[in-house]
Order: C-alpha cells, then structure tokens, then sequence
C-alpha cells in the first residue's frame, strides 16, 4: 500500500471523526437548550458521562442514517412524493429515539416532537460539515461524487463513451427578454458571466427562437425532444373522432401525444443514445427517465419508475432535511407575498389561495432539487445526453407576473442551481457542455374575465343565443405544475369527466383555454365545421367574437376558400376578412402579431384536430400585454407579446444555432439544431441543416412496454 493510499484512508478517517465531533456538541448544545431532551438521568451525571452519552448517540445517529435511512425511503417508495416530504421529519425523530434507546448508558431521553427538531439539526450539521470538508479536498469531493456516479449507473454500467456529453435545461417559460434583462441587472450571475460581463469574454451565445402558434410546454417540448409537434393546436383541445379532450400535462394525453410523434417521424427522440429525461412531459426516448409525465400514468412498478428520482434524492437524510425545510419556508413566502399584494391592491392581480402556496413550493423547491440532484448524477454517471425541465418561474410568473418582484428571486434562485451544474462537471468523468434553452416566453396583462366581467364560454354562448350564467365561473389555470404535483402525489390527473367526455346536444360548443388562446368546437359536428355552417348556425357567433375589443382575430374554415391551397380565413373586427393565402401580402388582423404570425397560423390550420374557431386575444403592442382566457396574469399558449420569443443559450464552442441573419423559427427547428450538436462531439462539425423535417407518419414503429428506442440503434 503507498503512501498516498494511507493519506486517503487518514483523510477519510479524520473528515469521520470531525463531523462525529461536531454532532457530538450539536447534541450536547441541543440538550441544554431543549428542556425535554435529556443526556443524563435523573440523578445527574458527571460532564464526561454526559459527553460519552452524547458521542455515543451521535455515533449511534450517524450510523443508522447512514444504513437504515435509505432502506426506509425505498420501502416508502410507493408513498405520495410530498406526502414522504412530511414524513422526512418524523422518520428522522424516530432514528434519533432507536439511537438514543440503543445507548449504553441508558440516560439519553426525548419526548417524540423534540427527537424531529433534533434529528433535523444534526443532519443538516452533519451534512453541512461533511460537505465543506469534502469540498477542501478536491480528491476526497471527487470520489463522494463518483461514488454517487456508481449508484446512479451501476458499476456494472456500460464505461463513459469518448467525447463531450451535453447537458440540456430547459428553464421553463423563461422568455428571451426576460433572461437577458435579469442577467443585465445581475439578478443571474452565472448567465451574465457565460454571456460576458465586460471582465472576460463569454462563453456562450444567446439566440432568440420563435415559438409555434400554440406557444406552452407540450406542444413545444414535444417538438424539441421528438422531433414534431404536429397536430398540437394548444395546451388543450377536443378530437371530435375520439371525442375526448386532450390536455398535454394530463399523462395519459402526453403518452399519447409522445406516441404520435414516434410514429410521425419514425425516430426515438433527442435521447435515445445513452441520454435522461429528468422533469419532463415526454422522454425524449431516453433509457433513464424519473418525474416524466408521460409514464406516469402506468401503475405500480412503472409508476414506480417515473418517480424513481425521488429515491436517489431522498434516500440522502441530510438533502429530504434541508428541501422539507425549504418547502416550508417557500409556502410562507408565497403566503406572504399574496397579502402584501393585496393590502397594496396590486393590480392585475389573480387568486393565489387554496392548495397553490403547496403547488408553488413543490415547483419551486422540491422539482427543482430533486431534478439538479438528477442531472449532477447523469453527469458524475457520463451520460451523453440529458434533458432536464425546471419549472419554477413559469408557476410563480403565472400568478405574480413575469416581470414581478417574485418571479425575479426565482431566477436567481435557478441561476444558483446553473452554477451547481456547472460545479459539479468540473468533476464528470468528461467534459461538459451546457445548453440552456427555454421553451416559450410569458406575456403579461389582466384576464378577459376581469377586464369584461365574463369568460370566453359566456361570449360563445351569447353568440350562440344560449343563455349565459348570471354570474361568471372563472376557468382555471392550467400550468404545467399542477399535473406534475399530482402525479407526484400519487393521485389522479384527470380533469372532470364532463369535460372529456362532452354532451353531444345540438348548439351546445364546448369552449377551452390555453392561455389567450381559445377554442370553440361543436361535439355533435363529425367534422371540422366550416364558417358557412357555423353561420347557418349560429349566424351572430363569429361577428360577436370578432367584434369583441377583447380578441385580436378567428380562425375559421370557409368552404368559399375550398379551390384555394389553403381553405381557412382570419376574421377581425369590422368585417375584416383575410384568406390564408392573402396574409403575407396583407396580414390583416395579424399584422400587430409580428413576423410569423401567419406562417404560424397557417400551420395551426393544417392540423387535423383544429378546433371549429379558433380565437385569439387581443395584443396591446404598446406594452405586449394579451387577456388569458385561463385565470394568468402571466401567460402563454397563444400569439402575442414575449410568449412568442424563448432563448437558447449554447456554448460558442458549439456550432452557430442558425446561419448569420437567419431565424430559429419553431419547436422542431429547434430539435434539429440539438441533435446536429449531439453529432458534433462524435466527430467534425457538421453544416447548418435548416431543412424541414422529414415524416413518415407511415412507417411501422411500435413502441415497446412504453420505452422508445431509436429504429437506428
């Protein structure tokens, strides 16, 4: 054995000892400042009996933390994720009573609540002064680090391939302007100093990309992870063939959605070579996937499997400690900021009571440690690929806005765990690259609801001659959190069957909101219903919707356009009338959407599950503000505003994202550009390829036991 194997063993057995001793004082100091936590017997004891007694349970702590712990976490597994987040506590208190019984001495004493606060103090300290003095020494972190490695591949695993791996964040709902602004003011120093902060040159390059029409998560996600967001016309819409209504965080709709686009492009996904998916709506056809919604809806052991992350974070005592504590904290904070906004009658303002502090919280907290500690072990593991989705300032930014106080200290927060991310590849088995990219923006302003004092479903029935409720029933919000948390919980993520399941009664449409986009369909119409029949209909809906100050323009069908290549028209105010033919020469209605805007709705308008009308909110150009149809005064899904406009962040070591002048335009634009620089770490960099994508919505591909593999591996 040589020298500097020695040193290790003396440098492992010293870093033991200290945190035991400091342990030891944090339970001797807990004993004389917590009156029912006792050291001693009755009849007192001398200092140094006292100090044994308390080296001895520390040890004892230690010692079961350290083996039974993750035993306990793998048993209760199967226990709802926030509901093991309460039990953190408890499980602690009941090791810190088994260690204190197991005591020689027999003098150690502590009622149930006080062994909760005491264990928590120790394993935070404990867990505290390992770390510190693991980090000054940079062998001893590297071995911690790769020890977590074995555990999160096996040590039977397949070796590290050659070449960079490359790390994917997706910082959800991030728009462009608002990680350039935050970094500008400092707000997130990690980014400013990848950009270049005027003392050194930058490292990475941002680069705007336009979203599609339908502007949120799944529709965009889909597309960048599988390569097609094909037949996605928003966050929620009604197949009239299957007669069910689609929502892309409900997991049964995102397998669904994932299975599609296998099939459409006859390809696994950006992650079918050695990649994880962590927090994600799809997988991206990785092997290694944990909090991805679109297994969540498979039971016991594949469920299991979903939530499996959960284990690897929590089976550490110290981490379970420190999140529930966060957790708490967070929820007061929230709980806080909600009543400073309504004492000073901030405005626009939404509800933010009920069970949204706790959704807050896990977003926030719980997602976002439990996802950074996923991709540190993907890292530390080698893997090539992974794609993680922090949610965090999409739910605060929903309900406090995106250019809010609020919003604002959770991008620091995440520019934090960046710089976690970043730490922690300077000890990979490879060198890193890390991609941040967001997957759309947020548009600020008031709600239809507030601003007219009725929802898009009471317009619709207005126009439709229906009776419309004296008083409004607010459509609720749909962020992506809110299924994430439940399917988290173990509970179930369907919306109420009447929804799903829509009544076939003549004249009745069944409206939906995906932000300031909305969504009109007549269940008892086989078809796509085409503007003449809605007329015949209906003859006051579509001039009442587009005349209404509230919405910018409709998208319709009209048999009048049948001859033309594409058969819709764009309707506005004042009996604007535009065929989707005309709208590069004259946009109409569009024209205070931007570039894009009519590519972006001719596109919507091929896709076979369309609604009848499709309505979109107004735009005030002055300041981007839209109206959510949903209950957002930050929102996406539609045209209109910073939705529109995500970043990517790339490493200049990577190839350009696009050519000089050109525009990154759509979510499976995007997906091409990520995997060219996938292929770029096994060998020369290869051209721009801007390219539409190729379908092939015939090729036979199935998809087996829910695991998607590339048809080329």
């Amino acid at each position: 054995m040589n020298g500097g194997r020695w040193r290790r063993i003396a440098s492992q057995i010293g870093r033991s000892v200290t945190v035991w001793a400091v342990s030891t004082v944090t339970m001797l100091v807990l004993a004389g400042l917590l009156p029912d936590f006792q050291l001693q017997s009755a009849d007192g004891d001398s200092a140094t009996r006292i100090a044994v007694t308390a080296a001895f349970g520390a040890g004892a702590f230690g010692l079961l933390s350290a083996l039974v712990w993750p035993l306990l976490v793998r048993l209760l597994l199967l226990v709802p994720a926030l509901v093991l987040g309460l039990l953190v506590f408890f499980l602690n208190g009941a090791l810190l009573l088994v260690a204190l019984r197991v005591n020689p001495s027999a003098h150690g004493a502590a009622s149930p609540e006080t062994a909760v606060v005491v264990a928590a103090v120790m394993s935070a300290v404990a867990s505290a002064t390992g770390g510190a003095l693991a980090v000054r020494d940079d062998d001893a972190y590297r071995r911690r680090l790769y020890r977590l490695a074995d555990r999160r591949r096996g040590r039977t695993g397949p070796p590290c391939p050659p070449g960079p791996g490359t790390v994917f964040i997706q910082l959800d709902g991030v728009g462009h302007d608002v990680l350039r602004a935050a970094a500008g003011k400092g707000a997130m120093p990690t980014v400013a100093r990848w950009l270049g902060d005027g003392t050194a040159p930058g490292t990475h390059r941002l680069t705007p990309w336009r979203t599609d029409w339908s502007s949120q998560t799944g529709s965009s996600q889909l597309g960048i992870l599988h390569g097609s967001n094909h037949d996605i016309p928003a966050f929620r819409w009604y197949e009239k063939d299957t007669r069910e209504v689609m929502v892309c965080n409900r997991p049964s709709s995102a397998a669904e959605l994932q299975r599609r686009a296998v099939a459409r492009t006859g390809d696994g996904g950006l992650l079918t070579l050695d990649g994880a998916s962590r927090g994600n709506l799809f997988s991206g056809g990785a092997d290694e996937q944990a909090l991805v919604l679109s297994i969540a809806v498979r039971r016991r052991s594949r469920e299991t499997r979903s939530r499996a992350g959960y284990f690897a974070y929590f089976s550490d005592p110290a981490n379970a400690v420190r999140t529930a504590l966060s957790f708490g904290a967070e929820v007061a904070r929230e709980i806080g900021q909600s009543l400073r906004a309504r004492l000073h009658k901030v405005r626009p303002r939404v509800s933010r009571g009920g069970l949204y502090p706790f959704v807050r919280a896990f977003a926030t907290v719980v997602e976002r440690d439990v996802v950074v500690a996923a991709v540190i072990g993907d890292m530390l593991a080698g893997r090539t690929a992974v794609y993680a989705d922090l949610v965090a300032y999409d739910e605060v930014a929903h309900h406090s806005g995106p250019h809010s106080r609020d919003a604002e200290k959770v991008l620091a927060r995440l520019d934090r765990s960046l710089a976690l991310i970043e730490k922690a590849a300077e000890h990979a088995p490879r060198p890193y690259r890390i991609v941040v990219l967001s997957d759309h923006g947020q548009s600020p302003g008031e709600t239809f609801h507030a601003r007219y004092g009725l929802t898009l479903a009471d317009l619709v029935r207005a126009g439709c001659g229906l009776p419309v409720p004296r008083r409004a029933q607010r459509t609720h919000s749909g962020a992506e959190a809110r299924n994430t948390v439940r399917a988290a919980m173990g509970r179930p993520v369907e919306e109420g069957g009447e929804q799903h399941r829509p009544s076939r009664r003549r004249s009745e449409p069944l409206v939906l909101a995906s932000g300031n986009l909305g969504l009109v369909s007549f269940p008892d119409v086989g078809h796509r219903m085409s503007r003449e029949e809605i007329d015949a209909r209906h003859p006051a809906l579509l001039a009442t919707l587009a005349n209404h100050p509230g919405i910018g323009f409709l998208l319709v069908r009209s048999e009048a356009q049948a001859d033309a290549e594409h058969d819709g028209v764009v309707l506005g105010a004042r009996g604007a009338e535009i065929p989707l033919d005309r709208l590069d020469e004259d946009p109409g209605p569009l024209a205070a959407f931007g570039p894009g805007a009519a590519d972006a709705v001719r596109r919507t308008h091929s896709f076979p599950h369309t609604a009848d009308i499709m309505v979109n909110s107004a735009l005030d150009p002055a300041d981007g503000e839209v109206l959510a149809f949903e209950e957002q005064i930050g929102s996406h899904g539609g045209l209109g505003g910073a939705q529109s406009t995500a970043f990517l962040l790339s490493p200049t070591a990577l190839t350009a994202p696009v050519a000089e002048g050109a525009e990154l335009a759509g979510a499976e634009h995007v997906h091409r550009v990520l995997r060219r620089w996938l292929r770029e770490s096994d060998g020369p960099q290869i051209p721009l390829d801007d390219s539409p994508p190729q379908a092939h919505e015939d090729a036979p591909f199935t998809v087996p036991d829910g695991v998607v593999q590339d048809k080329s591996a």
